[in-house]
């Protein structure tokens, strides 16, 4: 039986502090923006908050609602309100760090009897703290993905930085990172017919191949966006469309409700912008090399078409290190990538069987069975 252990409880408090930190930073780029005049960066600073905790929120809810109606009971009018004050997720967090600790630290013997209450604390816990995982992941590609592609233009477009950017480029770089991992950990122990994500190295890989490829595609995309802006974001919506679509193809079930499903899609479209995405059951060896393989084609394209036609508005002090920072990225990404999946993957032993999934089964208690990132 899995238990919420110490250093699950030192995770999740360790979660709600960047969780925090991240939003006060957003804030405080945006009120820099607005108060230096720069208010298309500060809209679009606000924007994409809204876009990830709005969405997040509607899976929290709906979330809350499911659980509730599985126990019989009824949603209460609170929870709703929580939400619409953007909430759900301090809601879930405290929910998890009060419970969590009297498991982690106090007295375990009253959780012995949970048979009688045919309730298991422990896995209680441990799925909410999946849910948490995963609204953060959410989170971090749908508002934390593009804020960093903005923080990254503003600087290199105008050469000077305040603290605040800077703050902002280190805080998303370590919410990326840390969601990455941490859903990968939470969301394997919450299942028990999966393999753990166990070890330094697995995890150490499996962060360096997500966060490399993103630093190489996100820098691709800004030099893009100094290319032409309207061909930077054709190009992004380009490729959403085409992941909603495939979403669409794969007939995923993550949600009971089809506007829910239909809200989920569209995520995946956005994710797979970023990063490839495993959402369903199926081996993914050939889409996920075909999606590299695009991946380096497109980042390639970029580069020879900015060394064939430097522009004057970018700065040419970055211009070489940031080409190089591409490359090598990108390079080191896709080294990260094989190692993991060689040698350290936790099912490398089950070839045979088919990748875990990135949505839920309707028909088990687990709601994150169908959705295991890749």
């Amino acid at each position: 039986m899995m238990k919420y252990t110490k250093l699950n409880f030192m995770m999740s408090a360790l979660g709600v502090i960047i969780y925090i930190t991240d939003l006060i930073v957003d804030i405080w780029v945006s009120v820099r923006f607005f108060y230096e005049g720069q208010y298309v960066f500060g809209v679009l600073t606000v924007s994409f908050m809204l876009f990830g905790t709005i969405v997040v929120q509607c899976f929290s809810y709906s979330w809350f609602k499911a659980d509730l109606k599985k126990a019989g009971q009824e949603s209460p009018r609170c929870f709703l309100l929580l939400h619409c004050l953007q909430g759900g997720v301090f809601t879930r967090y405290w929910f998890v760090l009060k419970k969590g600790y009297h498991l982690a630290f106090k007295d375990g013997s009253q959780t012995d009897n949970f048979m009688e209450e045919q309730i298991d604390p422990h896995k209680e816990v441990l799925d909410r703290v999946t849910d948490l995982s995963m609204l953060r992941l959410f989170e971090t590609y749908l508002e934390g993905c593009p804020q960093l592609v903005l923080q990254l233009y503003t600087f290199l477009g105008y050469g000077q930085a305040n603290f605040s950017q800077y703050a902002a480029i280190v805080v998303s770089c370590c919410a990326i990172s840390w969601s990455t991992v941490d859903y990968q950990v939470a969301l394997r122990k919450s299942l028990p017919d999966k393999n753990l994500l166990n070890g330094f190295w697995p995890k150490l890989a499996y962060l360096f191949y997500k966060l490399f490829t993103l630093l190489s595609w996100m820098l691709s995309v800004v030099l893009l966006l100094f290319l032409n802006v309207k061909i930077a974001l054709f190009l992004l919506l380009f490729l959403w469309v085409l992941g909603i679509l495939w979403a669409f193809k794969k007939q995923t079930q993550f949600c009971a409700s089809m506007g829910m499903e239909f809200l989920y899609r569209i995520v995946v479209g956005f994710i797979l912008v970023f990063t490839f995405f495993n959402v369903k059951g199926q081996n993914t060896k050939f889409p996920m090399s075909c999606y590299y393989i695009v991946r380096v084609l497109a980042t390639l394209g970029i580069l020879i078409v900015f060394w064939v036609c430097p522009l004057s508005v970018f700065n040419s002090d970055y211009f070489v290190p940031l080409t190089v920072s591409i490359a090598l990225t990108l390079l080191l990404g896709i080294i990260f990538l094989i190692v993991y999946y060689g040698t350290l993957h936790p099912n490398r032993s089950e070839e045979t069987k088919p990748d875990e999934v990135d949505g839920k089964s309707v028909q088990r208690d687990c709601r994150m069975k169908y959705f295991l990132m890749e």
